[in-house]
C-alpha cells in the first residue's frame, strides 16, 4: 500500500491523452520517450496505454467541484457512487466532506491508471477492466465522471444492438446501473446533445429526466489534459419505468451562424459558458464555444448550477411485513442479486436496488429462508462451474455432492421446495423458480425424482470458434455467432480478405444491391434468404444494378432461376368483387353484359373506395323498367341487375324485404323468401357471366394474368435450416429434433412467426431456445412469454430445465394486485431478465399507453382526411366522401372518449416494460379479433370486439414498430379450427404490413381473392330440424394463399412429425332417448322458435341457454 507521500506523487498522474506521438516510432522528436516507454512498460501495459491516448483526458478540479455542488444542491448526502471511467480517481479525491460516508465503486480500463487508483483509494471497490465487464444493475445512487469520447463502439452484448458510440454507451449502461430515482452526472462530448440523429437522446429521455446541462468553453480541459474541445455536463435522473416520450431536448435547432445544436441550449443560453462562434478546422467551418475573457470558469459554473433543477430521491425501502424496516435497513451488497434474500451476520435481509431490509418473518419462516438461501448459493456456484468449459468433472461432482447434502437436509426439515409453506416464505426471491426446478414433481404434487442437476452436467458452455480454414466454415460460424453474413468477422476467422471470401462463396452468399454495412462495405446475405421472398421484385432490382456493375450478374442469373412458374388464366380464379381487378374492367363488364344504353353510361358508373373497401354503382335506379337485361335476364322486378351486381361486388347475398305492420301497428321488415330466391338465381347468373367474360378478350387476359402473377405469384417461401445453431447454455441432456431447430431458425432469421405445430411437437422448447439464442446473438434483449394462466409455473419449470442458468421472472396474482402492479412492472422494465413469463389475463392488465392510442387515432383521422381531399380533388363521387366522413366522425368520437378519461400517472403501460420479443402460447385464444365486413349473416365471421384480442392486436402492432416485424411469435396446435377466417386473423396479427402492401387489410379484399360464401342446410342447434346457413367455406387460389401464409407460418402436422401417438379406435354408441328426453327436445325447439321470432326477452331466454340445456340433456 502506498504511503501518503507516494500517494501525493501518484495523484499527479494524468494518463496518456494527448500523448499519442510518444507511442509512434516514426516520430523522431519523440524517440527518447518512445524508447523509455518500451523499456518501462510490459507489452500488455504498453498496448493499453497506447489505446488510451484516444480518450484518457482527465477532469479539471473546477469541473469536478461544480458537479458535486450540483448533486449536493439536489439533496444527495450519502449513497453508492459509481465512477465508470475513473482514471486515477480525481472524482473520488475531491469528494466533499459531507459525502464522505458514501461507498465508492470505480472502473478503469487502463491497468496503470487502475492500479494507481487502488493505491490512492484502498477502501474503494475498484475494478481494473472495461465498463462492459461489470454489471451491478439498479444498485448505485449516483453515477459520476468524465466518460471516454470517440466514434467507436464498445463490445457489450447487452448493448451492441443499440450501435451507440462509446460516450453514449456509457450513458445507456450507467442508467441501468443506477436505481430508479438515482442520478447520472457525466462530462461528455457535445455530440451527445448535438448529433443530428436523435436516437440516443430519445433512448435516454425515455429512461431518464433531463435535470439540466451545462456547455463548457473549449479550454475547460486544456490545462489538465491538453485537450481543446467543447464538452457538456449532463445531469439525468432515472425514471422508475421507461416512458414513450420525445421532449424538446431530444431535438436540435440552429444557431445564428447556422450550426445545429441542441434545443436545450437554444432555449437556455445561460447554460452555455462562453461565446458560441464559428471556427476554421481541417474539415471546414465548425461550431465552438470560446471562453469569455475576464471570467473565471469556477464563478461561471457556480452561477450555472443554480439553474439545474431536480431533487435527489432517497431509495425506497421494500415493503416486506410490518417490521420497522426504516431502522433495520443497510446498504445493499452488490454481490447479492437484486430482489433476493441474503443472510448478514445471521440475520435475513431482502435486497431491493440500493438498500436491504429485514423482512417480517416468524422464526420458522426465517429458518426456511436461510436454508433456501444456502441452497441457492450452492446452485449458483454449480451453474458457474458448469458455464466454464475448463472446469474438471471432479469439481462439479464435489459441488453436486454438496448440493445433495444441503437439499436432503432442507427437505427433511421443511419438505419440498415446491410446498406451499416454502413458497410463501421465499416466493419474492428472484431465484425461487430456479430452486423449484431442482424437483421433478408428479401430477399429485409429490416428488418423482431429483432434477438432473444433482447428478449430471446440465449446461453446455458456449465457446466461440477462433479460427477456421475455409470460407464455408467461416460462413457457418458467422451465422451461428452473429446471425448474419459478417464479412469482417469471417476475415478474422480465416485471415482472408472480403473479396477472397466473396469469390469462394459465390452462389452461397449474394451481395445485395443498394445496401451497405455501417462501415460502408457491401452487404451480403445467404442464398436461402436472397432467393426467397418477393423474387420478382428482387430480380428487377438486380437487373438495374447489373447494368451499372457487372458484379451483380450472378444475382440476375440466380434470381432468374428462382422465379415462380407463371400461372395462366386457367389457373387463376377471379371472383366478382376481387379488389385487385380495376374498376374500369367491372364497368366494361356491366355495360357489355347489361347492354347499358350509351346515353346512360354517363350516369351509371362503378366506384370503389379503397378506404372503406366498398363498391358502389352510381345511378343504378335510373334504368327504365322496360330494360329486359336489367329487370328480366339479370334482374327482377324488385332488384334490377345493377343492384344485384353491387351486392355481388360487396360479397353480399341479395335479400328482398317487405314492410308489414304488426299487431301493434308498428312497421317491420320481413324477408320475402320467394323474391329473394329469384334474385339469388339472377345473382348466380351474373357471377357465371363474369367468369365467362373476364378471360374472353386476349388483351385483357394478358394484362390481368401479368398483374396477378406480379402481385400474388411473386413469392418463393424460404426454407429454414437450424442444423448449424449451437445453443450455448442449453442442457446437453436434451436434444432438439430437426423440425424444432428449423423452427428456431425461422424465428431467428424470418421475423414474425407462427409455430403451427401439432400438440406434442415441442413448441415450448422451440420458443424457449429461440428466445435464448436471440438474446445471445444480440437480436433481442428481453422476451415476454404470455401463456395460459394455469401454466405459468409449468412454463418456468420447462424453461429452467432447458436452460438451467436462465434469469427468468414469473408473475403471480399477488404481483398484479393494485398496490403491487406498478412496482412489479418497474421490476420488469429495469431488470436484465432473459424472459418474463405471465398469464394471458395478466397481459390484458398492462395497457398500451394513452399517448400511443391517441397517436394511432390521429394517424387514422389524418389518413381519412387526406383520402377525402384526394377523392374531392379527382372529382370522385359523393358516396365515397360520405363514407369517409362517417368513418372520420367515428374515429373522432373514439378520440374524444379517450381524452375524456383523464390521465392516470400510476398506470404502467406495455411500452414501458422494455420487452422486444413477444411469445404467445396457445395463440388460438386470441382468434376472435374484430373484423369489418359487408357480408351479411355469415357464420364464423366475428364482428364483435373481443377486448383481449383487440388488446393483443395493438401490442403486436407496437412490437412490429419497434422490431421491424420481427418481434411476435405465436404458437398453437390449432391455428384454424372453426373457420378459415381464422387464418386471416393470424395474418393480421403477424403479417399486417404485408397485407397492407397487397391492399388486403380489409377482410372483404382478402376474401374476394381467396374464398367464397356457400349456403347449405345444416342441423339447427335446438336439434329438431334443419336450417339454411351461409359459411365462408369455399376457397380458391390456395397455392398463392399458402405461399403468403407460409412467410410467417411454420407448419408441422402429426403425419409430418411421426409423433409417438397410440392408434385410436373409435366406437359410436347410440343411446335411445327416453320419453322425457323427447319431450324436452320438443320444448327446446319451441323455445328456439320464440327466440328467433323476437317475442321473448333475451334476459329470460336465449339461444345460449337453450344450447346449454341441450348439452345437459345429452349427458342425462
Amino acid at each position: 500500500q502506498a504511503t501518503p507521500e507516494q500517494q501525493k506523487i501518484l495523484s499527479r498522474y494524468v494518463g496518456w491523452g494527448g500523448l499519442a506521438d510518444a507511442f509512434d516510432p516514426e516520430k523522431p522528436a519523440w524517440a527518447a520517450e518512445y524508447t523509455q516507454l518500451k523499456e518501462l512498460l510490459t507489452p500488455e501495459e504498453y498496448t493499453a496505454a497506447r489505446g488510451s491516448t484516444l480518450n484518457a483526458h482527465y477532469t479539471s478540479p473546477t469541473v469536478i467541484r461544480a458537479i458535486y455542488e450540483t448533486v449536493g444542491r439536489m439533496g444527495f448526502e450519502t449513497g453508492n457512487i459509481l465512477e465508470p471511467s475513473m482514471g486515477v480517481g480525481n472524482f473520488f479525491g475531491m469528494l466533499p466532506e459531507e459525502m464522505r460516508n458514501s461507498r465508492l465503486y470505480g472502473v478503469e480500463l487502463d491497468p496503470i491508471s487502475g492500479r494507481i487508483a487502488k493505491q490512492l483509494y484502498p477502501k474503494a471497490d475498484i475494478t481494473v477492466g472495461g465498463f462492459e465487464t461489470t454489471d451491478r444493475r439498479d444498485f448505485f445512487d449516483l453515477a459520476i465522471g468524465n466518460v471516454p469520447f470517440g466514434q467507436y463502439q464498445v463490445n457489450d452484448k447487452t448493448y451492441n444492438k443499440l450501435n451507440f458510440s462509446i460516450h453514449n454507451y456509457f450513458f445507456a449502461k450507467a442508467l441501468d446501473q443506477v436505481r430508479p430515482g438515482g442520478v447520472v452526472a457525466f462530462v461528455t462530448s457535445r455530440y451527445t446533445m448535438d448529433a443530428k440523429d436523435s436516437t440516443v437522446r430519445r433512448y435516454l429521455a425515455q429512461r431518464a429526466e433531463l435535470l439540466g446541462a451545462i456547455r463548457l468553453p473549449n479550454d475547460a480541459f486544456k490545462k489538465n489534459a491538453g485537450a481543446e474541445v467543447v464538452s457538456d455536463i449532463i445531469f439525468l435522473q432515472k425514471r422508475d419505468r421507461p416512458l414513450d416520450i420525445a421532449p424538446e431536448w431530444t431535438q436540435t435547432g440552429q444557431t445564428e451562424d447556422g450550426f445545429a445544436i441542441n434545443r436545450y441550449f437554444i432555449d437556455h443560453p445561460e447554460m452555455v459558458l462562453g461565446r458560441q462562434e464559428p471556427e476554421s478546422t481541417a474539415h471546414g467551418m465548425d461550431y465552438t464555444v470560446n471562453p469569455i475573457e475576464g471570467l473565471e470558469l469556477a464563478d461561471q459554473l457556480h452561477d450555472a448550477v443554480k439553474y439545474i433543477r431536480g431533487t435527489y430521491q432517497e431509495a425506497e425501502l421494500p415493503e416486506l411485513g410490518e417490521g420497522e424496516a426504516i431502522d433495520t435497513s443497510i446498504p445493499a451488497d452488490p454481490n447479492v442479486k437484486n430482489y433476493s434474500y441474503t443472510v448478514v451476520d445471521g440475520a435475513v435481509y431482502f435486497r431491493e436496488n440500493s438498500r436491504m431490509v429485514r423482512p417480517d418473518l416468524n422464526a420458522t419462516a426465517e429458518a426456511r429462508v436461510k436454508g433456501l438461501v444456502g441452497l441457492r448459493e450452492c446452485v449458483q456456484q454449480l451453474i458457474d462451474l458448469q458455464m466454464d468449459a475448463a472446469t474438471p468433472d471432479s469439481a462439479i461432482q464435489d459441488k453436486q455432492a454438496e448440493l445433495n447434502s444441503l437439499y436432503d437436509s432442507f427437505s427433511a426439515k421443511y419438505g419440498l421446495i415446491n410446498d406451499r409453506a416454502n413458497r410463501l416464505a421465499f416466493a419474492d426471491d428472484s431465484s425461487y423458480y430456479l430452486l423449484c426446478a431442482l424437483e421433478v414433481i408428479d401430477e399429485d404434487g409429490k416428488l418423482e425424482r431429483k432434477a438432473d442437476m444433482f447428478t449430471k452436467r446440465t449446461i453446455k458452455p458456449h465457446k466461440a470458434v477462433d479460427t477456421v480454414d475455409t470460407a464455408s466454415e467461416a460462413l457457418a460460424v458467422s451465422i451461428a455467432e452473429r446471425a448474419c453474413v459478417d464479412m469482417a468477422y469471417m476475415s478474422e476467422l480465416t485471415n482472408k480478405t472480403s473479396d477472397e471470401l466473396a469469390a469462394e462463396l459465390q452462389g452461397v452468399i449474394f451481395r445485395v444491391p443498394g445496401q451497405v454495412e455501417k462501415d460502408g462495405t457491401p452487404h451480403y446475405v445467404t442464398a436461402d434468404e436472397y432467393l426467397s421472398g418477393n423474387v420478382r421484385r428482387k430480380l428487377r432490382q438486380a437487373q438495374r444494378a447489373a447494368q451499372q456493375n457487372p458484379v451483380y450478374a450472378v444475382n440476375v442469373e440466380a434470381l432468374t432461376a428462382a422465379q415462380p412458374k407463371d400461372l395462366d388464366a386457367s389457373e387463376i380464379e377471379v371472383r366478382l368483387g376481387a379488389t385487385w381487378i380495376d374498376k374500369e374492367y367491372i364497368q366494361q363488364f356491366m355495360y357489355e353484359t347489361f347492354n347499358t344504353p350509351f346515353y346512360l353510361q354517363r350516369s351509371i358508373e362503378v366506384n370503389y373506395s379503397s378506404f372503406t373497401a366498398e363498391w358502389q354503382i352510381k345511378g343504378k335506379s335510373s334504368v327504365s323498367y322496360n330494360d329486359v337485361a336489367a329487370y328480366t335476364t339479370y334482374g327482377t322486378s324488385r332488384a334490377n341487375a345493377y343492384k344485384i351486381l353491387e351486392d355481388s361486388l360487396n360479397l353480399r347475398d341479395v335479400r328482398i324485404y317487405d314492410t308489414i305492420e304488426d299487431a301493434d301497428g308498428k312497421e317491420r321488415r320481413v324477408l320475402n323468401a320467394k323474391e329473394t330466391t329469384l334474385a339469388a338465381q339472377k345473382q348466380q347468373a351474373i357471377r357465371e357471366a363474369f367468369r365467362d367474360w373476364i378471360w374472353r378478350d386476349p388483351e385483357r387476359r394478358q394484362t390481368l394474368v401479368r398483374q396477378y402473377n406480379e402481385e400474388m405469384n411473386s413469392t418463393r417461401p424460404r426454407e429454414y435450416d437450424g442444423s448449424h445453431i449451437t445453443f450455448g447454455g442449453m442442457n446437453p441432456a436434451i436434444t432438439l429434433r430437426e423440425h424444432q431447430k428449423s423452427a428456431i431458425a425461422h424465428v431467428l432469421y424470418g421475423g414474425n412467426t407462427l409455430l403451427a405445430h401439432e400438440v406434442g411437437a415441442g413448441k415450448t422448447f422451440e420458443m424457449v431456445a429461440a428466445s435464448m439464442e436471440a438474446k445471445r446473438l444480440g437480436l433481442c434483449q428481453k422476451s415476454l412469454f404470455v401463456v395460459p394462466n394455469h401454466l405459468t409455473e409449468q412454463w418456468a419449470s420447462e424453461f429452467l430445465r432447458l436452460y438451467p442458468s436462465a434469469n427468468i421472472l414469473v408473475t403471480t396474482k399477488k404481483d398484479f394486485e393494485t398496490h403491487n402492479r406498478k412496482k412489479f412492472c418497474a421490476r420488469i422494465a429495469t431488470g436484465d431478465y432473459d424472459a418474463i413469463i405471465m398469464g394471458h389475463s395478466q397481459l390484458e392488465r398492462i395497457p398500451i399507453s394513452r399517448e400511443r392510442q391517441e397517436r394511432l387515432l390521429y394517424e387514422q383521422i389524418d389518413e381519412i382526411t387526406e383520402g377525402i381531399a384526394e377523392v374531392q380533388a379527382s372529382g370522385g363521387e359523393r358516396f365515397t366522401v360520405k363514407q369517409l366522413e362517417r368513418t372520420r366522425k367515428s374515429l373522432e368520437a373514439r378520440l374524444e372518449k379517450l381524452q375524456a378519461e383523464g390521465r392516470k400517472d400510476d398506470v404502467v403501460t406495455f411500452e414501458q416494460l422494455g420487452v422486444d420479443r413477444l411469445f404467445v402460447d396457445e395463440a388460438h385464444n386470441y382468434k376472435n379479433l374484430f373484423l369489418y365486413t359487408k357480408m351479411r349473416n355469415v357464420a364464423g365471421l366475428s364482428t364483435s370486439d373481443a377486448q383481449k384480442s383487440s388488446d393483443m392486436f395493438a401490442k403486436c402492432r407496437y412490437m412490429d414498430e419497434i422490431t421491424g416485424n420481427r418481434g411476435v411469435i405465436f404458437a398453437t396446435g390449432t391455428p384454424v379450427s372453426n373457420s378459415m377466417t381464422e387464418l386471416y386473423t393470424m395474418q393480421r396479427y403477424l403479417q399486417y404490413e404485408r397485407l397492407q402492401e397487397l391492399n388486403m387489410t380489409h377482410f372483404d379484399c382478402w376474401a374476394s381473392r381467396f374464398g367464397e360464401t356457400v349456403t347449405a342446410l345444416e342441423l339447427a342447434p335446438e336439434g329438431t330440424g334443419y336450417r339454411a346457413r351461409t359459411r365462408f367455406s369455399k376457397f380458391f387460389n390456395l397455392p398463392e394463399l399458402m405461399n403468403l401464409f407460409k412467410e410467417v407460418a411454420d407448419i408441422k402436422t402429426a403425419d409430418q412429425l411421426n409423433l409417438p401417438t397410440p392408434e385410436v379406435e373409435y366406437h359410436n354408441i347410440v343411446a335411445q332417448p327416453t320419453e322425457h328426453q323427447q319431450e324436452m327436445v320438443k320444448a327446446l325447439s319451441e323455445r328456439a322458435s320464440l327466440v328467433h321470432s323476437g317475442t321473448v326477452d333475451p334476459s329470460q331466454d336465449n339461444m345460449l341457454k337453450i344450447t346449454s340445456d341441450g348439452r345437459k340433456l345429452g349427458l342425462d
